[in-house]
């Protein structure tokens, strides 16, 4: 069994309930899909975590359905800013301290202003990055947006 992660450390501090998913993942289709194939969760129940500069308010993190597209205009609208685009994934690491494919929204270097889709809420349950590439943390949405401060949204397409 792989090591924890510092972000399912921070989430369990925290009392909260979470499952772990470990899965084989491969370099070449580093996909919100294939995870979600891989832990065997429907792919609008597993978020990905997107982080995104705007204009004025600088870095922000959004976390959507694997299976979506993130609105950069609703994304901009929620952030209070006028435009927002995705950073470069070779700036993720020193923005976060996480890599593409294993960017939690949990235990980011910074705290970063954070927005979550409000799909979320149809669930009990939904799965997100633990920080590592095949591994995801599965706990219930609310009790993860009050954690990492996030605010409830629409963000997709």
């Amino acid at each position: 069994m792989a090591t924890k992660t510092n972000a399912v450390r921070l989430v369990q501090q925290a009392g909260i309930s979470c499952r772990e998913a470990f899965y084989e993942f491969d370099e070449q289709d580093l996909s919100g899909t294939h995870a979600a194939e891989a832990i065997g969760m429907p792919e609008e129940q597993v978020f990905k975590t997107l982080v995104a500069r705007g204009e004025k308010t600088g870095i922000n993190v959004f976390c959507i359905p694997v299976c979506c597209e993130l609105d950069l205009k609703k994304a901009a609208k929620a952030a209070g800013d006028k435009n927002m685009e995705l950073v470069a994934v070779k700036e993720l690491l020193g923005l976060t301290g996480y890599i593409r494919g294993g960017c939690s929204p949990v235990g980011m270097k910074k705290k970063y202003p954070t927005f979550l889709d409000e799909t979320c809420e149809l669930w009990e349950e939904i799965a997100v990055s633990a920080g590592a590439r095949g591994h995801q943390m599965i706990l219930p949405p609310l009790e993860l947006a009050e954690l990492v401060g996030a605010k409830l949204t629409d963000l997709i397409v």
